[in-house]
């Protein structure tokens, strides 16, 4: 008799499980809550899994010889409490497609900053002839990448709460980009709780695989002085990134030239030439060129990627210029930290589209910049009460707006030839939109409206 596997959740990450379940052999089923997208439900049909939806049927769920849990489910839902009470192993997806994975991976994580990144070092490693496949966080699930064959290289985004669910997940390298508040609605609002999330990347690497981190984010540096990182970090090959100038190994900025050595071969450019500005960004850059290296991609082949790669739809997107103002879609930026980016790379007056679901934000990290650079701000959310506490006595005019329509329409209307309006909301999406995407698309077919 096959095992019994039960996967909670059926979302990309989910279905991805159960079809990987399935061709390996086990008895599957997928239990949801919600409503199962017809993208997915075709999927499983397709496989001949068994599902439900709307409901989750203890009885079937407690018949699981493990449990396969999506990232998005939580432990304090009350269908992880009862699995809890029953002692049936619970494992993450990530964590699951790892058992079957041949190749080596190459993990991202941080607060902000990883889709890019991800899909830069993929970019290069592509660019550069290697076998590789992209997914994880972004795009297709890791476990359906590993059902539908080998790959040399798995370059993955990997959140944290993917992380929380892996045990023996080890990456051959592993990328932190930085650590500032996030989710902390889902870790009691304990800043530690989410840290120790991240760091989870490297607590299964060792000799013969790559650490690399920034080295200007205070919380990463502090975290690495703890001595239960000790062991791990002087075992494996640890190398830093900074927009500070130094030499040695790992990357940094002198002047206007990005520099890179590892293992003593070096690689240079000016930072004029990258396809992505901004000095969040110049970190993004040198992460993926020191994992290049790390491969053996050439010189030459690191160069011409970061200078032709093309930037993700809702990072930082330019959207249109209409009578001299420019739209700019950062629907992304569910935090402040990925905002404070948004905001600084930004040298003409804006107007800020913000607001949505709060999940725990400190805005005070942001009130110079919004000082300096913010004319005004339309809120775009059902609650924005934090905001107009925030900033209201640091501009001039900030406005509540409940739909696309009607924010779109009044940052027009304050705008002049010359300004911004960059949607970059500091928050979740789920108040007014299905996800930041919809948000996205919703601002973009809006400002292509005017």
């Amino acid at each position: 008799m096959s095992k019994r596997i039960v996967i909670l959740g059926s979302g990309e990450s989910g279905t991805g499980a159960a079809i990987l379940a399935k061709r390996k052999g086990f008895d599957v089923f997928v239990s949801d809550k919600g409503v199962i997208k017809d993208i997915y439900k075709n999927k499983l049909q397709k496989e001949n899994i068994e599902f439900e939806e709307g409901k989750h049927s203890y009885d079937k769920i407690f018949s699981a010889d493990e449990i396969i849990k999506s990232p998005g489910i939580q432990e304090k839902y009350e269908v992880m409490k009862k699995v809890r009470e029953h002692n049936i192993p619970v494992v993450g997806e990530i964590e699951f497609a790892w058992r079957y994975c041949s190749g080596k991976v190459i993990a991202i994580t941080g607060s902000n900053g990883k889709s890019t990144c991800t899909s830069l070092t993929y970019h290069l490693l592509q660019k550069a002839g290697m076998n590789v496949a992209m997914g994880g966080n972004i795009g297709k699930s890791f476990a359906e990448l590993i059902a539908n064959g080998n790959h040399e290289y798995y370059v993955l985004e990997i959140s944290n709460f993917q992380l929380d669910d892996t045990v023996t997940f080890k990456p051959y390298i592993s990328v932190l980009l930085n650590i500032t508040p996030d989710h902390l609605d889902s870790y009691n609002y304990q800043f530690e709780n989410y840290v120790a999330s991240k760091f989870r990347i490297i607590m299964n690497q060792g000799p013969g695989d790559y650490f690399f981190y920034n080295a200007d984010d205070p919380v990463i540096e502090h975290e690495l002085l703890k001595p239960k990182y000790h062991k791990t970090i002087t075992s494996l090959s640890s190398v830093s990134f900074t927009l500070n100038d130094r030499s040695g190994e790992g990357g940094w900025i002198s002047g206007d030239t990005l520099n890179i050595q590892l293992n003593q071969n070096k690689f240079n450019m000016t930072i004029n030439e990258l396809a992505l500005q901004g000095k969040h960004n110049q970190y993004n850059s040198m992460a993926a060129a020191i994992s290049g290296k790390a491969v053996g991609i050439k010189n030459e082949n690191i160069r011409e990627s970061l200078m032709d790669f093309q930037g993700l739809e809702h990072r930082l997107e330019f959207v249109a210029k209409v009578h001299g103002i420019s739209f700019v879609n950062d629907s992304k930026a569910t935090n402040v930290n990925s905002t404070w980016f948004a905001l600084e790379s930004q040298n003409n007056p804006v107007i800020w589209i913000v607001g949505g679901i709060d999940k725990g934000n400190d805005y005070s990290h942001i009130t110079e910049l919004v000082r300096k650079k913010v004319k005004a701000i339309v809120c775009l959310g059902a609650d924005n009460t934090k905001i107009h506490e925030a900033f209201g006595k640091l501009v001039d005019i900030l406005v509540n707006t409940e739909s696309m329509k009607d924010c779109v329409e009044m940052a027009y209307r304050l705008g002049n030839n010359g300004d911004v309006v960059l949607l970059s909301p500091a928050c979740a999406s789920f108040d007014l939109f299905e996800n930041f995407e919809d948000r996205g698309r919703q601002f973009k077919a809006r400002v292509k409206e005017l």
